[in-house]
């Protein structure tokens, strides 16, 4: 850089021997006192060093010489003023470059170093050079630290001595020297070269803003080169950053990079992965230049969880779409991953299902708190609280809760928490890997939102769990080929707590993952669902030991479908344990629940292990659209066959079987399952003497020990035959529904005949 030949600056001051009019003696402002004419000042023309000179005689400790003209600098420039000078009489002074420092109004800028070092003479007749560098960096080699806020100088030196000294001035020199601390074709700006001065208590925000005015202007990047800058507002940078140095910034204050935002930048402008993350976070969240957060394959190591809303800070509800992608977290050991524990009594009223009142202890217990006691279903968290009303909001109602009691309220701890954030829409986190490790959770979602995506994410290891919904904030979600890695690997299922997933909403999207040896894959309330390709893998090493649901439905008309799964000892259960408990009859029946080409497959089970349940939550209960078809049920290792692939669990409730509609039961496929159930169930009647009165019971053919409510169609398997051996021709009158249990079918012939019949006979009545 050379201001003179880039600017077209002219830098020289006049010579002495052009007259001396131009050369103050003070501080070279419009108006002051001139050498011209002056008894102490004289031109010299024949010094045999310097040639043409000004001779000087002090008369004043300092006797001071400027030059009137104004000497622009530029922001990022260096000057170096030199003079040199000899003593010819008189006490042997020193001399120092000297300056006045001007704005762009005319003003002085008080409070800068306006003298450079000073140089002092032994000699008469020597030669000595007398120099100092102005500029506005605070660099290694400026003698006078301006800042932006000067934009010209007048500049000169002073002789510091006893009245009566001569010296002589060969001449004084302005250069510039920019090149001295530049590349001389650097494609960067400085942010010292506009006043920081990076020692971490100085507020060097103007000088930011100034130099990434001029980066960005000139099309150069933004150096913040070594030091401690602390920047004491909200700042915006568009130029391409390059630390080398760090900030230092309160929490509540952003940083936007909108030229190269990308967790890299923020951990080189901080100095501390976990800090850049929650600053890259801060201004996702804060500006419109950038839909995403790009970790560059980058690993966060945690030794605490991250409240994302804390760190954000000043909103609690955001809709716009935000990413995070391409990295890892990594959960370090610390005692702030230990779970926490709360017992309180509440009352609790059928009336009022969300809420829990006169809560004691209602302080301490946080928001996203696991609610457990008598009468709580599985994954109710705490939503919301009161303190003042002394009332909790909890996300399901309590199937069967006494009026009070007590509770315990579990706070697992997770590496990103958005609990905090009433409302969080369009949220995407892709290609992540949350290395748990046993230590913590992983994922807890905002109270309420729509149409999050997590997809392409490994969750490895989470110590309760991988992904917890506390309220709607799930709504709409997809969860798109995440790897559930569980830490209970090698834990017997009955000792297992860990849970991968659950939901509150409607319309899930949960297509492709895969999770191992988890007690449950997912705990789904709402409905709406579409729940495809996914591999849940729930065994462990025992013979004839304990299985877990893998996939928990808690919304008994749930309208979802169940398509192409690999449910691996594990099984799907419909159940209705999020609502408060009633028996049947005015209630909606369980159903809308559609089972397609599904894999199910189990080792080393117990013969009454089953595939597929229905869980009621109260007496005479009913059921209504169930499709169950064309999945694949294989049972293998060294135990026996299982009896069937789906029973009811009358633990809690019970189904009144006269009521059931619309149940379809067929097109499976079995492998070492003993009763193969079927709706409609096709059997043959075999009837060797005659007979008026033919039966079949279908008790071990029926789904779910279903009624024999209705037969599709009678046929004849060859000729039906009286006792004389004649064609009997007409139909037999069919009466379902018989026997105590309501599985045998009657059929009843005009008159008494022997042969085979085949029938379709349904679980569930005519619609």
């Amino acid at each position: 850089m050379n201001m003179a030949v880039t600017d077209g600056i002219v830098l020289m001051p006049s010579r002495f021997e052009d007259g001396l009019a131009d050369w103050s003696s003070t501080d070279g402002t419009p108006g002051s006192p001139t050498y011209n004419g002056s008894p102490n000042a004289t031109i010299v023309t024949t010094d045999p060093d310097f040639g043409t000179c000004l001779e000087l005689q002090t008369t004043s400790d300092p006797t001071s010489l400027r030059y009137m003209g104004q000497t622009p600098l530029v922001p990022g420039g260096y000057l170096e003023i030199s003079a040199r000078i000899k003593v010819m009489s008189g006490a042997l002074p020193s001399a120092r470059i000297a300056a006045w420092a001007g704005n762009g109004s005319g003003a002085h800028v008080t409070g800068l170093t306006e003298v450079g070092p000073s140089t002092a003479t032994g000699t008469y007749g020597r030669i000595y050079t007398i120099r100092a560098i102005v500029g506005s960096g605070n660099r290694n080699g400026v003698d006078m630290v301006w800042g932006t806020a000067p934009v010209y100088g007048h500049f000169g030196l002073d002789i510091l001595a006893s009245i009566g000294a001569v010296v002589r001035i060969e001449s004084v020199e302005i250069k510039d020297v920019t090149s001295y601390f530049h590349r001389v074709m650097m494609d960067w700006v400085d942010v010292r070269d506009y006043g920081a001065i990076g020692d971490g208590i100085t507020d060097d925000f103007d000088a930011f803003e100034a130099a990434d005015a001029a980066a960005t202007s000139a099309g150069q990047d933004l150096l913040i080169s070594e030091g401690s800058y602390y920047l004491s507002k909200n700042i915006t940078l568009n130029a391409f950053c390059r630390f080398e140095g760090t900030l230092l910034m309160d929490d509540d204050k952003r940083l936007q990079v909108t030229n190269n935002f990308n967790l890299q930048t923020y951990i080189d402008a901080f100095g501390n992965e976990v800090l850049g993350f929650k600053k890259a976070i801060q201004a996702l969240f804060n500006f419109t230049d950038h839909e995403s957060l790009d970790m560059m394959g980058l690993r966060v190591q945690l030794t605490e969880p991250i409240d994302i809303q804390a760190v954000v800070a000043n909103k609690t509800t955001f809709g716009n779409r935000r990413a995070l992608r391409n990295g890892q977290f990594e959960a370090d050991t610390s005692p702030d991953w230990n779970t926490e524990y709360f017992n309180a009594t509440a009352s609790y009223s059928s009336g009022d299902p969300t809420t829990l009142s006169n809560v004691t202890n209602i302080s301490a217990i946080p928001v996203g708190s696991l609610v457990t006691g008598q009468g709580v279903g599985r994954e109710i968290y705490v939503l919301d609280k009161n303190e003042g009303a002394g009332t909790l909001t909890l996300s399901q109602p309590l199937h069967s809760a006494a009026s009070s009691q007590s509770y315990t309220f579990v706070r697992f701890k997770y590496m990103l928490d958005f609990s905090g954030f009433d409302s969080l829409q369009r949220f995407q986190i892709e290609d992540i890997e949350f290395g748990c490790f046993g230590q913590a959770s992983a994922i807890m979602l905002p109270k309420d939102g729509l149409a999050w995506h997590i997809r392409d994410c490994w969750f490895t290891k989470p110590k309760d769990r991988a992904i917890t919904s506390i309220g709607k904030g799930c709504n709409g979600m997809a969860l798109d080929a995440n790897e559930f890695l569980s830490d209970e690997y090698n834990t017997l299922v009955q000792f297992r707590s860990s849970i991968a997933f659950n939901t509150n909403s409607n319309d899930l999207k949960i297509r492709n993952n895969r999770a191992v040896r988890f007690l449950h894959f997912g705990v789904m309330n709402g409905g709406g669902h579409i729940i495809s390709g996914n591999h849940f893998w729930q065994g462990d090493g025992s013979v004839d030991g304990e299985r877990s649901a893998g996939l928990i439905l808690t919304q008994k008309s749930c309208k979802s479908t169940l398509v192409g799964n690999y449910a691996d000892n594990a099984w799907i259960e419909l159940n209705n344990e999020h609502d408060i408990r009633q028996d049947g009859g005015t209630t909606r029946p369980f159903g809308t629940l559609s089972l397609t080409g599904n894999i199910f497959t189990a080792g080393d089970v117990p013969a009454w292990f089953t595939y597929i349940r229905l869980a009621p939550f109260g007496n005479n209960h009913t059921i209504d659209g169930l499709t169950i078809t064309g999945n694949t049920f294989k049972t293998i290792g060294s135990g026996p066959e299982i009896d069937r692939v789906e029973s009811v669990d009358e633990s809690e409730g019970n189904f009144d079987m006269t009521q059931t509609r619309n149940v379809l039961f067929e097109g499976n496929s079995y492998d070492a399952v003993t009763h193969r159930s079927e709706s409609p169930a096709i059997v043959d009647i075999t009837q060797a003497t005659v007979n008026a009165n033919w039966s079949a019971n279908l008790q071990d053919k029926l789904p779910f020990d279903g009624r024999a409510l209705s037969v599709d169609w009678v046929t004849a398997q060859g000729a039906v035959q009286n006792a004389a051996n004649a064609s009997h021709r007409q139909l037999p009158v069919v009466t379902p529904d018989q026997g105590a249990s309501g599985t045998t079918v009657n059929l009843s012939w005009a008159e008494p005949v022997r042969g085979q019949v085949r029938m379709a006979v349904r679980m569930d009545l005519p619609s």
